[in-house]
């Protein structure tokens, strides 16, 4: 009777999975079954005045991305901070005489959109159009000629700088921004990354028109402009439409490399103090850069750590067990020369001394110990997962594109990328975190009615500072 129920059960399985033609029922399918590389045949090649140029043929959509990604981010301010912004904000506000309203027709007449935008490293133009000539073309025409030839009108240029400055007075209202840019110039310094992007009150005034003219001329060069193309057009096609962007901008080379952010070597601290409900605090000091061989291992061993939302260590000791926070999350941010890993978390100001300490324990115990064989398998699994997504449709391919190519990444980087994280074990991941943190040299910033205790270390710098809106 037994063996009878075996069988029957057997041949009901068999006939259930083969009515499910994809679910994998050999060793060979289940290996075929896991997350797949996005492999994209990334074709690059210069143009004639330097550009490079990252393509991407698509023809799921009759749809064609362009960005042009500059080296000329917020790292090229200069003694002017926020010139960067400021220039990117002036792209699309006049050219060649056409107005700010002239050429949001001109885009929307044609489907198309435009934008951009400015970074620490890098200055984005992106463009998204139909593909078809009679769409494309005027659209990649008014492009070339916003890109290229921005007359960075008088009018539009005090409409920004007073759109900037209202930002920042109301951006002194509130505790996150303020502990945010404490925490640049503490980690950073005098270093090109150490100041705020969007300027500051003192500096957005003193920029004048000729200051915008000269930074595009410098900075918005063809040789120092990566050209992502995505879409439904031709090798030849993707040559023609590169080689005329690139000769609309100005002419001229790369911008030289930025030095190396250094790390820091003794515990800085710095306490703002604001009349808020809740503590914010960040702490972490510079770990890496793009192009880090390490890359890979940190990722992973964040993810784990903070990085990974609600799965991760920080949130369930921090966060779940003890209830000392809102929220806490970490990252590492890697830029071309340098790349901070940071902690971020909230907290009721009660807690604020038991959260920090608990935090900086696990972060310890993290970097001594490394994930458990199992973390890091559900880490690999999570994450080679999520990497599909990252190239599902062409506005995800064309960000891809931008950051291969501006930071000189391997063409087969996201390839490489999964790989690596398969090949990933728990010894990686000590090392590199090893390498990269050491949790008595940490930059830790707060704001909120009273700073923080502090546990103990060998070396602290301490500055205790009073909030700009008291």
């Amino acid at each position: 009777m037994r063996a009878m129920k075996v069988a029957i059960l057997g041949v009901m399985c068999a006939w259930l999975l083969a009515g499910c033609a994809s679910f994998p029922t050999s060793e060979r399918q289940v290996r075929q079954a896991e997350p797949a590389a996005p492999e994209l045949d990334i074709q690059s090649w210069q143009t004639s005045g330097g550009a490079r140029v990252m393509f991407v043929q698509s023809e799921a959509l009759p749809m064609l991305d362009v960005r042009l990604v500059m080296n000329a981010g917020g790292a090229r301010d200069g003694d002017l901070p926020g010139l960067a912004a400021m220039t990117s904000a002036l792209i699309g506000e006049g050219a060649q005489g056409l107005s700010v309203d002239d050429i949001a027709r001109g885009f929307e007449d044609k489907g198309a959109q435009f934008s951009s935008g400015s970074y620490q490293d890098m200055a984005v133009i992106s463009l998204r159009t139909l593909s078809e000539p009679q769409w494309r073309d005027p659209a990649l025409t008014l492009l070339a000629r916003v890109a290229g030839q921005p007359d960075f009108p008088r009018d539009a240029l005090e409409r920004i700088r007073t759109q900037m400055l209202q930002g920042l007075k109301m951006a002194r209202q509130v505790p996150g921004p303020q502990v945010q840019k404490a925490y640049q110039k503490l980690l950073f310094g005098n270093h090109p990354y150490g100041h705020a992007e969007g300027g500051t009150l003192e500096s957005l005034p003193r920029i004048q028109r000729q200051d915008l003219v000269e930074y595009h001329q410098r900075y918005y060069t063809a040789g120092n402009t990566v050209i992502a193309l995505v879409g439904d057009v031709s090798r030849a096609q993707a040559e023609r439409i590169a080689q005329r962007l690139s000769d609309a901008l100005p002419q001229g080379g790369a911008a030289p490399a930025l030095p190396r952010a250094r790390a820091l070597s003794a515990r800085k601290v710095e306490h703002l103090t604001f009349p808020s409900t809740q503590t914010h605090i960040l702490l972490g000091n510079q770990a890496t850069w793009r192009g880090d061989p390490d890359h890979v291992a940190l990722y992973v061993g964040n993810y784990i750590l903070g990085g990974g939302g609600f799965a991760s260590l920080l949130t369930q000791e921090v966060r779940e067990k003890r209830g000392y926070v809102y929220g806490i999350s970490s990252h590492f941010k890697p830029m071309a020369a340098g790349g901070p890993f940071t902690v971020q978390l909230q907290t009721a100001n009660d807690n604020a001394s038991d959260a920090l300490a608990l935090t900086l324990d696990q972060i310890r115990r993290f970097i001594a110990e490394g994930p458990s064989d199992e973390e890091l398998a559900m880490a690999k699994d999570n994450i080679l997962g999520g990497m599909a997504l990252e190239t599902a449709d062409n506005s995800d391919i064309i960000g891809q594109l931008g950051a291969i190519g501006f930071y000189d990444l391997p063409l087969d980087y996201l390839q490489q990328f999964n790989q690596q994280v398969r090949d990933l074990t728990v010894a990686d991941i000590q090392a590199a975190m090893r390498k990269a943190v050491d949790p008595d040299h940490l930059a830790i910033v707060s704001i909120g009615p009273e700073a923080p205790a502090l546990p103990a270390t060998q070396t602290v710098e301490s500055n205790e500072s009073q909030g700009k809106n008291q």
